[in-house]
């Protein structure tokens, strides 16, 4: 039996996988996307089309959003707010807690409440729906879009504060950026001092140096250099700096999250905003003049 219809906008990278796994959960779909190659896959397997975020609102009662950059959340949100039917907008989307609270304001005027619940886990969770997922809404709220979310991945309570989930995610990204940027730093200093880079990563996840990118990206997209792992650089950039905009404006230093917010803007610069991210270790390759290759 069929459950009830929800809308999804956006579906990309992360939301093809997502909303395939809310249609193998028995739900309804009616989607959205600026892209028709992303839309046709999805339609084969059942989900109705609409021909904007409007009629996407005017389907389903609850609708999710699954967007690249907080300004076009906040453009999707005005136009979702408009719907006769929907009720409750999910963004499991990247913006940020400013920009959450402000979509919150807007959907709040047309009686709609906000709901945010960025993701992590990469392209991988989302397809295997282990993604952890970060809630920020009324706790009133929880029991109802749990169910819609658990197709999706683990969920998180945050708080009822708009753009609780949000500042999880932000710190969340950073520390990934953290491991990603400092792995290809000491990666390339041992390849460049003489050490073997596979046994390199052999001993780093044996030990205490043992994080996301030494276990997961290094072997899977530096090492062959295919620099395919799935995440853009310039979305990468965008979340640090939102996060260590809202560490400047809560009062806390991040000495460290700006040093890594220049490296990859130089990254992205140098290989370009659609580059993968796993093109940092490229930026310190340059400079040392070696490549970290298996």
């Amino acid at each position: 039996m069929a459950k009830e219809r929800l809308g999804f906008i956006g579906v990309g990278r992360m939301g093809d996988p997502m909303a395939r796994n809310l249609l193998t959960a028995g739900f309804e779909l009616t989607i959205y996307d600026t892209s028709a190659a992303a839309i046709e896959p999805l339609k084969a397997l059942g989900a109705q089309v609409a021909k904007s975020p409007l009629e996407v609102a005017n389907a389903a009662e609850v609708v999710l959003v699954s967007l690249p950059t907080p300004d076009i959340v906040k453009k999707v949100a005005t136009e979702v707010a408009a719907g006769s039917r929907v009720k409750i907008f999910i963004d499991v989307s990247t913006t940020g807690p400013k920009m959450a609270a402000e979509v919150a304001t807007i959907l709040a005027a047309k009686g709609i409440t906000a709901v945010d619940a960025p993701v992590t886990g990469g392209v991988g969770g989302a397809k295997k729906g282990t993604l952890a997922v970060m809630l920020g809404c009324p706790r009133d709220l929880v029991a109802r879009v749990t169910p819609v979310l658990e197709p999706i991945g683990k969920v998180f309570f945050l708080g009822e504060r708009p753009g609780s989930g949000q500042l999880m995610k932000l710190a969340n990204n950073l520390l990934s950026a953290a491991a990603l940027a400092v792995t290809s730093e000491v990666m390339v200093m041992g390849v460049k001092g003489g050490l073997d880079p596979n046994v390199m990563l052999d001993v780093i996840n044996s030990g205490t140096g043992r994080n996301s990118a030494s276990v997961d990206k290094f072997p899977k997209a530096i090492l062959p250099r295919t620099f395919d792992f799935g995440f853009a650089i310039g979305l990468l950039l965008k979340d640090v700096k939102l996060c260590t905009d809202e560490a400047a404006a809560l009062g806390v230093p991040m000495i460290c999250g700006n040093a890594i917010r220049e490296l990859l803007a130089i990254t992205a610069l140098r290989q370009g905003s659609d580059a993968d991210f796993t093109t940092i270790v490229k930026t310190v390759e340059e400079w040392a003049g070696v490549e970290v290759k298996g």
